[in-house]
């Protein structure tokens, strides 16, 4: 009898192991459809972002009670589901808290931990729930999160109150059920949490208490890998990409700009005529008009956006009522990397589709509003860079679309002319220095 269910839970992992593997393989996929860039230098800073910025979640800490109460469903997350490769042994092998005889008073002492950890998580999703949905702060009420966005955050919160509220009744039952000697169910010892709430089964039948604690082990570990398949579709997949995007995060001083070799060789080709290549060139790009055109960097960093609104409430252009969101800049990307990741899974290459990043996902407005003043990337809890983006997508629009403001192009035209921003020749350049 025992072995039944034993095969459906293995059945039933190994699915969802598949399904996780398939999903987060498509999703590499798409991130390096991406232009190369080499993000390998000076590890040892690198180690160190991922200590202090995604481990230790260091920028949350501006705000110390929220990064507290955030650091609780974190730690709870990671922590707790060490538990979980428990429940998958029992499910495998068809046992009943498997560690137990080999850890013994260690293990009551963990289960207790994890049970303060599951009480914490609880408090803090419900406080959070009310910050989104009653107190409705401003940077999650925002247009940007309007439709899925606002309902992914409020599912993954809810989900993650009945996990854990599953997890404490998994453990009174139990205990409920060692203190009627049921036969399977160790003598661990009172939980904490648990404990307090076993007496009030004290007088379920055994038969019953089987089948509530049973039925909570289930859901609980169903709701667990439904969890992990719901991530790759979810802002909540930057619990796992938060680690590879802090340890590859661009680590030039705040403001640096990279330049462009094209534009760097036609500056070179003007000046030395000699060093023009002969013959058909290979058309040039500037910038970046679709997803494919940006950096891999560019793409992990829209999959591992958390959507927390941070850069968008620092930024000066959308707290003075402009059209550009930062939160929106980097949301727009992962929703047309996954356009172009499903084109290419369909067609086994990408078939041009009639739309590109710029113009139909993200606007000139947009692009326009940006003061280029780093406040997004400051803020950015981990490592993202809204900013490259936007810079990468108005190259284009300038260079290859000739689309930028009329005051600019004024500019561009001078310095195109006179190498510099006014509008006097290098030759009469110093002229004002006559009338001294």
């Amino acid at each position: 009898m025992h072995l039944v269910p034993q095969l459906f839970f293995i059945v039933l992992f190994a699915v969802a192991v598949w399904l996780f593997t398939k999903n987060i393989l498509q999703i590499r996929r798409n991130i390096f459809s991406g232009m190369p860039e080499n993000l390998s230098d000076n590890s040892s800073l690198r180690w160190k972002n991922v200590l202090l910025l995604a481990l230790g979640q260091k920028k949350m800490f501006s705000n110390k009670l929220v990064a507290v109460m955030h650091f609780v469903i974190y730690a709870g997350f990671i922590i707790i589901n060490a538990e979980v490769v428990e429940i998958v042994l029992d499910g495998i092998l068809g046992t009943h808290r498997l560690f137990f005889p080999f850890l013994g008073g260690l293990y009551s002492f963990l289960i207790n931990f994890f049970e303060i950890l599951a009480i914490g998580v609880i408090i803090v999703c419900v406080a959070f729930l009310s910050r989104r949905n009653v107190l409705k702060l401003k940077r999650f009420i925002s247009k940007d999160l309007d439709g899925w966005p606002r309902s992914d955050a409020n599912y993954i919160l809810i989900a993650e109150i009945i996990l854990m509220s599953l997890f404490l009744t998994m453990n009174a039952t139990d205990r409920a059920l060692q203190l009627q000697g049921s036969e399977h169910y160790h003598a661990t010892g009172s939980f904490l949490f648990s404990g307090l709430l076993a007496p009030i089964f004290s007088n379920v039948p055994t038969s019953t208490l089987i089948i509530i604690e049973r039925a909570c082990w289930w859901i609980h570990i169903t709701g667990i890998l439904a969890f992990l398949n719901y991530l790759p579709y979810s802002k909540h997949l930057h619990i796992m990409l938060a680690f590879p995007n802090a340890y590859y995060a661009r680590l030039p001083v705040l403001g640096k700009m990279s330049n462009m070799v094209n534009v760097q060789n036609e500056v070179k080709y003007i000046m030395q005529p000699e060093l023009a290549p002969t013959g058909d060139a290979p058309q040039m790009k500037f910038g970046a008009k679709d997803v494919t055109d940006l950096s891999w960097k560019n793409l992990l960093d829209a999959y591992s956006c958390t959507e927390c609104g941070r850069c968008s409430a620092a930024c000066p252009a959308t707290i003075t009522g402009k059209l550009l969101s930062p939160r929106k800049i980097m949301m727009d990307t992962r929703d047309r990397l996954t356009e172009v990741g499903k084109n290419i899974a369909e067609n086994g290459e990408f078939k041009p589709d009639g739309k590109t990043l710029l113009n139909n996902y993200i606007t000139v407005e947009e692009l326009h509003a940006c003061t280029t003043c780093n406040a997004c990337v400051q803020e950015c809890p981990v490592s993202i860079s809204p900013l490259d983006i936007i810079i990468q997508l108005r190259r284009s629009l300038i260079m290859e679309d000739s689309n930028a403001p009329q005051e600019w192009n004024a500019m561009f035209s001078n310095i195109e002319n006179n190498f510099a921003p006014w509008k006097f020749s290098p030759e009469d350049r110093d002229k004002w220095t006559e009338e001294m």
